[in-house]
């Protein structure tokens, strides 16, 4: 699958971070039970880039993610959300935190069954207390194509329209950054496909910044930057990727780690 003519190939270099990490590190346990779910990662994740996160199962990605979105506490080192420290804040400063300036997008759709497709849109600026923008949420709905849908609810719409209307949730209050970990886990080929174009859309046309955790190489090749990560390290990075040359990297990993 190619989508290079629909979305010209980014400049590698950003001059604003969205999202940083220094010498993060991750435990959970003690003594011989210990397991180090990150070593010292430092990474920086640069405003209007979309970046893949990879590795083999236990490699860290999704605690990475967990960590840099406030979901899971860190061991050691600095996680920042813009200029924000994540490290000390209490669960008040941090609901907060995620609610104002994080979108999550997820494999279970999280979406409420007795709410329309509007009001689960519209949720967390409702239970912050503040209005949508309606202009920008009109793009929004209109970008992932909801707009003859917003009245039905969850059990009324398609696996690909429930996680479009994920999307539109987490794009609508205009986050700092959005997480998104195995996106299209639960959709088919084609509406995969469609979602992964929605979010190549946004950081494209509106300057969002979206970091994935996948195990899918044609997934991956929808960013601009692919991260992988072995035994709670970064271990390469691959720019402009594609889904075979996302594949053999991968394939290059499971050797490295047969023959060690």
């Amino acid at each position: 699958m190619s989508h290079a003519a629909a979305f010209p190939a980014p400049a590698r270099a950003t001059a604003a971070v969205a999202a940083r990490a220094t010498d993060l590190s991750k435990v959970y346990g003690q003594g011989e039970t210990q397991v180090v779910a990150l070593d010292q990662v430092s990474v920086e994740f640069g405003r209007g880039r979309f970046t893949a996160i990879m590795g083999p199962s236990g490699s860290g990605k999704s605690t990475l993610m967990h960590c840099m979105a406030g979901l899971d506490s860190i061991s050691s080192g600095s996680a920042l959300i813009g200029d924000t420290e994540l490290t000390g804040l209490n669960d008040k400063k941090l609901t907060q935190l995620r609610r104002d300036k994080i979108g999550f997008i997820f494999q279970a759709f999280n979406l409420l069954p007795t709410l329309t497709a509007l009001e689960n849109i519209t949720l967390p600026m409702d239970i912050a207390g503040r209005k949508a923008d309606r202009d920008w949420l009109d793009r929004i709905v209109s970008t992932v194509g909801l707009s003859g849908r917003l009245k039905h609810r969850p059990a009324q719409l398609s696996g690909g329209q429930q996680q479009r209307v994920a999307v539109a949730r987490a794009l609508a209050s205009q986050p700092e950054i959005i997480f998104a970990d195995e996106p299209t886990g639960n959709l088919d080929s084609r509406s995969g496909a469609e979602v992964l174009g929605f979010l190549r859309n946004s950081v494209r046309a509106m300057q969002q910044t979206v970091v994935m955790v996948t195990h899918d190489p044609v997934a991956a090749a929808y960013a601009d930057r692919v991260i992988f990560l072995a035994d709670g390290r970064i271990v390469e990075e691959l720019y402009e990727p594609t889904a075979d040359a996302v594949l053999d990297r991968m394939r290059l990993f499971d050797a490295k780690n047969r023959t060690s």
